[in-house]
């Protein structure tokens, strides 16, 4: 059996079991028309058929190919949407100047305010679709494209999304383009981050999944630039993988000592 055949099983089988205990039965999600939320909309369609809903949020940044890419996947599968632009609540707030991270992440928790609320409106969780390189790396907005209910990506590196995404069926435009968080015109994740994702996922695996040291690493060969990169970029962001830190003050604090497996019931 394929590899990847494995992987969406399980993760199909995953998000029905994990939103059913909660007492759910839709979900909703932001389709982006990239390739992280297109393997997200696919694998929950098999799991919920017509009981997801995607929702796409462009604005005046968006590009035209992004939102081309998204109906199209739309069109193939079959998909459930609705559009609601985050134009105008976005102009309401950025009167002034801005720089483009504080328009990024303005605008990722602007689609997730909206999400969420369409979320309240359908009595639905919100799925994420951050993968395991964003994730480690802190490539993500706080209380924005990181929030959800539930992530069925979120350990998979983003060369190994590309490759389920091949197996999914997705579309050949939006496997084959730059990644990006179409944040404003021209943005490229690999452009900011300064590696492509094949050099980082190879350091990250084996930095993570094999704990190399810093000096087995560049043994092996990696650039010693990249390694400390990655290494300083997985500590400084680790606030950002967990709940908000609190003070314990009694006997039963939250996240510290009252951790309950969230299927089990009263």
């Amino acid at each position: 059996m394929n590899k990847y055949e494995l992987i969406s099983r399980y993760l199909v089988g995953f998000l029905r079991s994990e939103v059913h205990k909660t007492g759910f039965r839709k979900v909703v999600l932001g389709l982006s028309g990239g390739l992280d939320s297109a393997v997200v909309a696919v694998l929950a369609q098999r799991a919920f058929e017509q009981d997801l809903l995607c929702v796409k949020m462009p604005s005046h940044y968006s590009s035209q190919s992004s939102l081309d890419d998204a109906d199209a996947l739309v069109k193939k599968f079959g998909l459930i949407s609705e559009t609601h632009s985050i134009e105008p609540m976005l102009k309401a707030y950025s009167g002034g100047e801005m720089s483009s991270l504080r328009i990024g992440n303005l605008s990722a928790r602007l689609r997730m305010v909206t999400l969420f609320d369409i979320s309240a409106r359908e009595n639905a969780l919100v799925l994420g679709t951050s993968n395991k390189s964003e994730l480690m790396l802190g490539y993500g907005t706080l209380y924005g494209d990181l929030a959800s209910a539930l992530n069925p990506i979120g350990d998979l590196y983003k060369t190994e999304v590309f490759e389920l995404a091949h197996y999914l069926g997705v579309n050949d435009d939006i496997i084959s383009k730059p990644p990006s968080a179409d944040l404003w015109e021209g943005q490229s994740d690999e452009n900011e981050i300064g590696y492509l994702y094949r050099d980082l996922d190879r350091v990250l695996k084996l930095y993570v999944e094999l704990r190399w040291s810093r000096e087995e690493l560049i043994e092996h060969g990696e650039k010693p630039e990249l390694i400390d990169l990655i290494i300083s970029k997985i500590y400084q962001n680790q606030f950002k993988r967990k709940m908000p830190l609190i003070a314990k003050l009694t006997s039963r604090t939250l996240n510290h000592d009252f951790n309950y497996p969230r299927d089990i019931t009263k």
